[in-house]
């Protein structure tokens, strides 16, 4: 498809639910009127992206932007890259852009949340999270939501805004969402047991993610350091 053609396509977005985390599986939305050049360009960055190319991406992008300076999904595709060089009020500004153009795409929502927790807005981070649980989106983005928001309880470095019980809460309902069949999700409910003080619990849920079918190579190292953690009753902080 040319650049010149327009047509009514389905988007992919890569969303994933923290920074540290791994990637969740790719979530389709509808983009009316999307730029055909401009759609091939995110999805060859999203690729670069998830495969460690961060340099190539932001090239990909820049054409991206060429081709089509007004499409939202770019700048989603840009904040998520921006997320993993650390570079977190560049990546709000982007979420901004997005839901300036696109309010309703809960996923942009989540990611400025997470970066204002990565830049110690602990308070904004909650209020946006809290809100976008309140609204009931649809279900995948409603168990995003939720799980990173039992993340965030279970994990924030400012104990005054962590809340282990809650955590618990949010994170057993996510994983109910996804069938249990979602490591991160898993690896949530873990964390927040440890947050509560129940160290059995979060042990052998730690391990069950580990268990996840198809789970990814970072997903196992980076649940494998959290079980380590709670095996010596140790909660786990983010950075």
């Amino acid at each position: 498809m040319r650049a010149p053609q327009r047509t009514l396509l389905l988007v992919a977005i890569v969303v994933e639910v923290m920074a540290i985390q791994a990637a969740q599986p790719i979530k389709l939305v509808r983009q009316p009127f999307a730029n055909g050049e401009a759609i091939k360009l995110n999805m060859q960055a999203q690729d670069q992206m998830m495969k460690g190319d961060l340099a190539g991406a932001e090239r990909t992008i820049a054409l991206a932007l060429q081709a089509d300076p007004n499409l939202w999904l770019t700048y989603d595709t840009r904040a998520r890259v921006l997320m993993r060089e650390h570079k977190y009020e560049l990546a709000i500004q982007d979420c901004n852009r997005v839901l300036l153009k696109y309010p309703k795409f809960i996923e942009a929502a989540l990611l400025r949340a997470q970066a204002n927790a990565h830049l110690g807005r602990y308070g904004e981070s909650l209020k946006e999270f809290d809100y976008l649980i309140r609204i009931r989106p649809h279900l995948d983005s409603y168990a995003r939501a939720l799980n990173s928001r039992a993340w965030f309880l279970a994990t924030c470095p400012d104990v005054a805004f962590r809340n282990g019980r809650q955590a618990v809460q949010d994170a057993t309902l996510a994983c109910k969402l996804t069938n249990w069949n979602d490591e991160i999700a898993i690896d949530s409910l873990a964390a927040a047991y440890a947050e509560a003080g129940d160290f059995d619990p979060a042990t052998r849920y730690a391990e069950q993610a580990l268990m996840v079918k198809g789970i990814s190579s970072d997903s196992s190292k980076m649940i494998q350091r959290h079980l380590t953690s709670f095996k010596q009753h140790k909660p786990i902080r983010s950075s």
